[in-house]
């Protein structure tokens, strides 16, 4: 029994010798440029699938992410080459910058199937360099910092003109405005009766002058134009019908012609604190609203 024994314990050495080879088999690679690597760069692996393996194709595709300080492994993908070989292609994104040149290495990779391991890629030592120099040269304009630099200034001279023809504008704008004003006020001065009469009684000098029989005839003429014949006490509606913008002033229409009544035609002597300069501007105001 001890010789069966120890044949069968060599099969079974020999059997995991033989495993264990197989999962160590080396794999074919295509290994990136070895120097001249800066922050950024992207460095690729090739991978030979196709190694007499009968379960290559099931080889599982390696984690992605950040690998380490200075790589981050993308996404593996598989392609075939004008031979019909089938290679994993693994891209490493150098993420850092060192001070100095400095040596680094692509991480080694196991590569297993369903039934265990199957390739085993080495890792492989890269050069990664600076972006800048640790130290400024120090010479000519190559100095550690720079000066501040002035910003330019803005162009003023085309805002000043478009101000300048905004504000021309403006005040063309309003001198049209105010010479359209005076002369509309001039013209309803000349034009309209209570315009007429109430400029008659402002350039009166004196205030009695403002209750004279001129003043009352100004304000008896007015009335007479605006209704387009003579008015009288008895004829106010007449007056209303034509100028209905005076309906509101009726009251004191009335106690006007009640008081020329009296001034005129009466022997009574009439009411001499009758507002007539407020109501000649009541009239004007409303006839001016009216046109307006």
């Amino acid at each position: 029994m001890r010789p069966l024994l120890s044949q069968r314990s060599l099969l079974v050495v020999a059997g995991l010798m033989l495993a264990s080879a197989v999962s160590a088999a080396p794999a074919t690679v295509e290994q990136p440029r070895a120097f001249g690597h800066v922050l950024g760069d992207v460095l690729t692996q090739r991978i030979l699938l196709q190694s007499g393996s009968p379960d290559a194709d099931t080889i599982a595709m390696p984690s992605t992410g950040r690998i380490g300080v200075w790589f981050e492994r993308r996404n593996p993908r598989v392609e075939t080459d004008a031979d019909g070989r089938r290679w994993m292609v693994i891209d490493y994104q150098i993420t850092n910058a060192p001070q100095t040149l400095t040596t680094v290495a692509l991480p080694a990779l196991t590569l297993t199937s369903q039934s265990g391991a199957l390739l085993q890629v080495p890792e492989w030592p890269v050069s990664v360099g600076p972006l800048t120099p640790q130290t400024a040269f120090t010479t000519g304009d190559l100095q550690a910092l720079r000066p501040d630099r002035q910003a330019r200034g803005a162009a003023i001279a085309p805002l000043r003109r478009e101000m300048t023809w905004a504000v021309s504008l403006l005040a063309l704008t309003l001198l049209a405005w105010l010479g359209w004003w005076l002369w509309r006020n001039r013209r309803e001065a000349a034009r309209l009766p209570f315009a007429r009469a109430w400029g008659e009684m402002r350039r009166s000098t004196t205030p009695d002058a403002k209750h004279n029989e001129h003043a009352w005839l100004s304000l008896h003429r007015a009335l007479n134009e605006t209704a387009g014949q003579v008015v009288h006490a008895g004829s106010l509606p007449v007056l209303f019908e034509k100028a209905p913008h005076l309906q509101p002033l009726r009251p004191q229409l009335e106690r006007f012609y009640q008081q020329s009544g009296e001034r005129f035609f009466a022997a009574a002597s009439p009411d001499a604190s009758f507002p007539l300069l407020d109501l000649c501007r009541d009239l004007y105001r409303a006839e001016r609203r009216w046109q307006r």
